[in-house]
């Protein structure tokens, strides 16, 4: 029956799970609050590690929670790991902070899919009470959430093209990739990378050793909203770092 209304509707992949799970929701097989906090194996956070002069890469749950980042990542998006645990949301970032709006050139649509994406998982997990904590936050503190709320959008953010405007090093349009573990299907590594050769590739290559974790910290700074800043120094260059 499921198959026939999904038919009717023309529903893709993404709708179809959705309306799955919300007929037939997962049995949780512990209460919610008492789960213990969600651990990402030792070869992930080294993978991440490897990565980290490359690609920005994080790791997170079904609530966008990041459950480990490399310092590409915090150097692009936010300083995750500076975050109070309960801050330390991909969700809660890109709806809730000011920088957000500075960092993502089309601001408005990332949010959309971010906001798609809880709805997506709201339907895989309505009795997580930390995922509609978020969502009931975000209908009071964002004043565009519950119109994309109440255009029942779903997005699993698999994949896509996103524009960045860094404070230091500019701007650079990266591909971002959403890869799910099959031993951990509740964890997704979210994954940027840049066209080979194009200038958001050399801009890359600037951000990876400005902040590699052995430059050096004058030519470096920390603003207030996790972001790195260079006070004083304008956005660095070539020149600047030796390349």
């Amino acid at each position: 029956m499921l198959d026939a209304v999904a038919r009717a509707l023309r529903l893709g992949p993404v709708e179809w799970d959705y309306l799955f799970h919300i007929v037939r929701p997962r049995v949780a097989n512990r209460p919610r609050g008492n789960m213990r906090p969600e651990r990402v194996r030792p070869e992930v956070h080294q993978m991440l590690e490897v990565l980290g002069s490359v690609s920005p890469a994080f790791v997170v749950n079904h609530r966008l929670d990041v459950l480990a980042s490399n310092y590409l990542a915090r150097s692009l998006i936010t300083d995750f790991d500076a975050m109070a645990a309960r801050e330390r949301n991909f969700a809660r970032f890109v709806l809730f902070a000011p920088a957000a709006k500075e960092l993502y050139g089309n601001w408005p649509s990332i949010a959309q899919i971010i906001v798609a994406n809880l709805r997506l998982s709201s339907g895989r997990h309505p009795d997580d009470a930390r995922l509609n904590e978020l969502i009931g936050e975000a209908c009071v503190k964002v004043p565009e959430f519950n119109a994309w709320w109440a255009s029942h959008h779903l997005d699993d953010c698999s994949n896509g093209a996103q524009l960045f405007h860094h404070a230091v090093v500019g701007d650079l349009t990266l591909h971002h990739e959403a890869l799910t573990f099959a031993t951990d299907p509740d964890q997704t590594l979210c994954l940027y990378t840049a066209e080979p050769g194009s200038p958001s590739a050399q801009t890359m290559s600037l951000l990876a050793s400005w902040s590699a974790p052995g430059a050096s910290s004058d030519s470096r700074g920390r603003g207030s909203s996790g972001r790195h800043t260079a006070p004083g120094l304008g956005r660095v260059s070539k020149v600047d770092l030796g390349l």
